[in-house]
């Protein structure tokens, strides 16, 4: 536009401090069209943005995102007019806003009472306006002070309208106010970002998956990896969520055996049989997963308190607290042992062993496991 360097800073500490182009010095008049914006006063006009996506709309396949912004004063008749002239033109579709139509919107204009005008965000209040338009606090003149601030020496109209009972109900009591006690605010702990970790293989009936444990550099677990098979279904969703709730809560100091005594037990499907050694019956995902926890992380003795048993540990080869003992003896002396029974095949309808996990024999009107002599509920 034909500027020099010292015009251009005049023109720009202009709109530093008055966020508008008009009244710089040195701005020729015709180039203030060139500096207009969709907002304050030199604005352009509500028309021009429609005659400019006009001009592009032959060249586009589809509609337009691009806005036409209207000032806050604009009648019904006259978005009619932008409406039907928009059709007229040819543009697929047409959105419009309104200056100050949203109680809060992140770019605003205002004019002060002095004339000039602001730009901002957040100008006089959420939407620009002053602060009593705004709905902020207004202060109103006390009577012989004209800026609303009391007079030296008089009494707040608060307290007046209150009277001196309420004022010196306070003096009065002298007891101190209680407060609450001060909570101390939940502390999470991150794992570091090179941490060891464990993963195993499950198959709880027909669902197989994989949980991979984060651990602390003490051992404690500190997150939880879940997959399922059939990825993108709702269970493998449902389980993503969980072990990002189950992660928090052990980062945020909630002991693992809290999540045990909750969750251990829940029935629901997948469950039955399962494929490791230590725990063959699962009641569902959950009650698995947090079974194995334990079994990883909890000592015996707490376990053995919630009733969390491997198979090992509920199959005793002895009585509790009695050790074998070898006895030798001498060559031809000793009795021939009974001959073993023959187990026959068990039947396709037997039951599985609530311990084992093997299918029982049937024994009569009941059912026998083989290995480790539990019954189906007959003495």
């Amino acid at each position: 536009l034909g500027y020099d360097d010292g015009q251009v800073a005049v023109i720009v500490d202009h709109v530093d401090r008055h966020h508008t182009v008009l009244g710089a010095p040195g701005l020729d008049p015709a180039h203030a069209g060139v500096f207009a914006c969709s907002l304050g006063d030199n604005s352009i006009h509500y028309l021009g943005h429609v005659r400019m996506m006009a001009a592009v709309q032959p060249f586009l396949s589809g509609a337009i995102s691009k806005t036409v912004n209207l000032p806050e004063s604009v009648t019904p008749d006259e978005i009619e007019e932008l409406i039907v002239e928009s059709w007229r033109l040819g543009l697929k579709s047409v959105a419009l806003y309104r200056d100050n139509c949203k109680v809060t919107q992140p770019l605003t204009a205002s004019t002060g009472a002095d004339g000039g005008s602001s730009a901002g965000v957040g100008v006089g209040g959420p939407t620009g306006l002053p602060a009593a338009a705004a709905g902020g606090p207004t202060s109103v003149p006390a009577a012989g002070s004209p800026t609303g601030v009391p007079a030296a020496g008089a009494p707040s109209p608060a307290l007046s309208a209150a009277g001196p009972a309420a004022a010196s109900a306070p003096a009065a009591a002298g007891a101190p106010v209680p407060t609450a006690p001060a909570v101390p605010a939940p502390v999470r702990r991150r794992l570091p970002r090179n941490r060891r970790s464990r993963t195993f293989e499950f198959r709880v009936a027909e669902c197989k998956g994989f949980v991979t444990v984060g651990e602390y550099d003490d051992g404690r677990p500190g997150e939880v990896f879940v997959r399922v098979s059939k990825q993108g279904s709702t269970l493998a969703g449902i389980m993503d969520g969980f072990a990002i709730s189950v992660s928090h809560g052990l980062q945020y100091g909630v002991p693992l055996r809290a999540f045990v005594e909750a969750f251990v037990g829940m029935r629901f499907e997948p469950a039955g049989i399962t494929d490791d050694e230590e725990l063959r019956i699962a009641t569902s995902l959950i009650d698995y997963l947090f079974r194995k926890l334990a079994v990883m992380y909890l000592d015996p003795d707490e376990r053995a308190e919630m009733g969390i048993l491997t198979t090992g540990e509920r199959i005793e080869p002895t009585l509790p607290g009695v050790e074998e003992q070898a006895v030798e003896t001498l060559q031809g002396q000793d009795l021939p042992p009974d001959p073993p029974s023959a187990a026959g095949p068990a039947p396709a309808d037997a039951p599985f062993c609530m311990t084992c996990g093997v299918p029982m024999l049937r024994t009569g009107p009941c059912h026998v496991c083989a290995h480790c002599g539990s019954t189906s509920g007959c003495s």
